[in-house]
């Protein structure tokens, strides 16, 4: 018999999401035997590791990023990689390197079936993740190793205020203390103070925010026309940039708005509903309205800022997105959904890939028994119970995600070997 220990195993957290996840994180593999640090690229990294004996700070030019983590990961024994996210220069370098030396890398993302679950994975995520290889019988097969019957969906959206309150709080960071690492460069194309605005300024439209999805959702609900819903997603984030043909939003909304007008029916509306962190870094609001126009549309477009979905997506008649993970939810409810980038789920049994006025003409609804089996194979791999930015979700990760780590086996293999962990499926009562 193994126990699991992280005895021999030497941990290098890179960035991380917002708050102090990884901080707990690295707190637990110590706990279990391990050697534990944390590279940090600016203030905010470094406020949220308190523990100043393993920070190791970054503060070079970045072009010298790889050869100083050669450096550490020869001067440490490094044999495990973590991060947040895979795509972002620093981690993208990081991979590579992991891969040329056999290192292990864990890589955390935002649920594929939020809201309350934390994705898991080995080696890489979303459009890098090895569900992109994996059909759906192949998924059948190995759920027959597995007695476990599929959980209900938790109905309570988890922590996206706590997520907002530590974006600003890490960004506050970033800038107040940008002397200190002069030569840090944001992932993204803004400036650190151009961050910081943004999020300051979505905090203060909050209220506004509030009410103005408030009346428009109830316009919708009650004005009894049939509805199709895009779900959109934030221009700079990694899925969008990395992992779709489009090089903007505003490309996309534009081929959604010609598909809407040539093929729905002319009492069909079009709700476009914006990503709860929308941060107006993007024109979307404006290029709807214009594209509208331009297509004689205007009187049947919508725009809501956010928000929960559930409350529109009950009442849709299909839904359109690139590859947003919202995505999960409308298949969930068995209604039809067209995607254009790469997605875990975009599985031929479940999304539709027709041309997008036939999709609104007659869209095509999705096999939903294989999507079950599809959603159950997720909760049983790389689909962990809990949060990163709220206590109660960050305690419930960690009960499950440490062992994970230090097992042998990523998720998706332990599950062909019948050999993984039960796992708590955890309802908002609890």
């Amino acid at each position: 018999m193994m126990r699991v220990s992280g005895e021999s195993r030497s941990f290098l957290f890179l960035q991380g999401p917002h708050g102090p996840f990884f901080h707990r994180l690295g707190r637990m593999l110590r706990a279990a035997g391990a050697t534990v640090h944390r590279v940090g690229f600016n203030r905010g990294d470094q406020a949220f590791w308190p523990d100043r004996a393993s920070y190791i700070p970054f503060k070079d030019a970045p072009e010298d990023w790889p050869a100083t983590l050669d450096r550490l990961l020869d001067a440490h024994g490094v044999t495990d990689i973590v991060l947040y996210g895979d795509t972002r220069p620093v981690h993208a370098t990081a991979v590579a390197a992991a891969r040329s030396r056999g290192l292990t890398v864990h890589v955390f993302e935002e649920g594929y079936l939020r809201p309350y679950w934390v994705t898991y994975e080995r080696g890489g995520s979303n459009g890098h993740s090895r569900l992109m290889r994996l059909s759906v019988p192949d998924m059948r097969a190995d759920l027959a190793r597995s007695p476990a019957d599929q959980p209900d969906a938790p109905t309570s959206w988890g922590d996206m205020r706590q997520h907002m309150f530590w974006g600003a709080l890490y960004h506050w960071f970033v800038f107040a203390g940008f002397a200190s690492y002069p030569r840090f460069r944001p992932h993204r194309s803004l400036t650190v103070w151009q961050e910081a605005k943004l999020h300051l300024r979505r905090l203060f439209l909050q209220p506004v925010h509030r009410w103005e999805r408030i009346l428009k959702t109830a316009a919708i609900r009650q004005s009894g026309h049939p509805f199709h819903l895009v779900l959109l997603q934030l221009e700079h984030d990694a899925s969008f940039r990395t992992h779709s043909p489009f090089r903007s939003m505003t490309e996309f909304l534009a081929v959604v708005m010609d598909g809407f007008a040539k093929g729905a029916a002319p009492h069909h509306h079009l709700v476009f509903k914006a990503h709860p962190l929308e941060d107006g870094r993007a024109p979307i609001r404006s290029e709807i309205t214009r594209l509208a126009r331009l297509h004689g549309v205007a009187s049947r477009v919508h725009y809501i800022p956010g928000g929960k979905l559930a409350q529109l997506l009950n009442l849709a008649r299909s839904a359109i997105t690139v590859n947003s993970t919202a995505g999960q939810q409308v298949l969930w409810r068995g209604l039809p959904l067209r995607t254009f980038g790469d997605a875990v789920y975009a599985k031929p049994e479940f999304v539709s890939h027709q041309p997008l006025p036939d999709f609104f003409a007659q869209p095509a609804r999705p096999d939903l028994r294989a999507y079950r089996d599809y959603r159950r194979y997720l909760l049983e791999t790389s689909q962990v119970p809990g949060g990163f930015y709220s206590a109660r979700g960050r305690r419930e990760l960690l009960r499950h995600v440490t062992d994970m780590m230090l097992a042998p086996d990523d998720p998706y293999d332990a599950l062909r070997l019948g050999i993984a962990a039960h796992r708590q499926q955890l309802h908002p009562a609890d």
